[in-house]
């Protein structure tokens, strides 16, 4: 089925930037895969280049010409693609891939969740059941909540209609190149469309159009 006012995988995300390519492009909506992605980091993980991966045990492959600190802790399966950077005390809890130049940095957790190259999650971030496409940011603070107070079904919502999951885990999705400031939190179901910008502090809910600045709930401006 499809949902006009949400964006679909391939308006999201540049599939050229990310070890997923192949999961997702089995999706119209990229939350559709969100359960399979421990599964297929399995699967792929067995035809990854020694030369460039080293296998750690356990499911975890680091790419040699990653850095990861001596204090961070991860969980398999995992997947750590090159250039990739893990500081200090970062938390990897498993089935999570970390792209090709990506930053997770102190105190940030991740979780059954896919990374594109180039996202930073520098600071104290938690990142869970979750999508980041291309060069996205999250600023200090800012995290991605999962799972709903109720424990009830996540829905993605729109003005229009509330597009059922299935999930009762589901956090964010963000395309390529989304900022998003200090301290905000990403309600379940969130999706921000590629570009966007959102203003620190904010509570973000529902589908946010791309190529806009979030400044509050009622005040979503289109970029000049």
């Amino acid at each position: 089925m499809s949902y006009p006012s949400v964006p679909r995988t391939s308006e999201l995300f540049d599939l050229a930037h990310t070890l997923a390519a192949e999961l997702l492009l089995q999706a119209e909506y990229p939350w559709q895969i969100v359960g399979s992605i421990k599964d297929f980091i399995i699967y792929i993980s067995k035809s990854l280049d020694p030369d460039v991966y080293i296998d750690r045990g356990d499911g975890i492959f680091v790419a040699r010409d990653a850095t990861v600190a001596p204090t961070a802790y991860i969980a398999g399966p995992c997947i750590i693609d090159s250039g990739a950077e893990i500081r200090h005390c970062a938390y990897i809890r498993g089935s999570a891939i970390v792209g090709r130049g990506a930053v997770v940095g102190n105190s940030c957790e991740l979780k059954n969740c896919i990374l594109f190259d180039g996202v930073q999650v520098p600071h104290f971030n938690y990142v869970g059941d979750s999508i980041l496409g291309y060069k996205s940011h999250l600023g200090a603070g800012a995290v991605t909540s999962n799972v709903k107070s109720d424990k009830s079904e996540v829905k993605i919502r729109t003005s229009e209609l509330a597009v059922e999951t299935g999930r009762k885990k589901l956090g964010a999705i963000l395309g390529d190149y989304v900022e998003v400031g200090c301290n905000c939190v990403l309600c379940p179901g969130t999706i921000v469309g590629q570009n966007t910008n959102i203003y620190p502090l904010s509570r973000v809910r529902g589908v946010i159009p791309a190529n806009s600045i979030f400044k509050s709930e009622t005040n979503i401006t289109a970029k000049m």
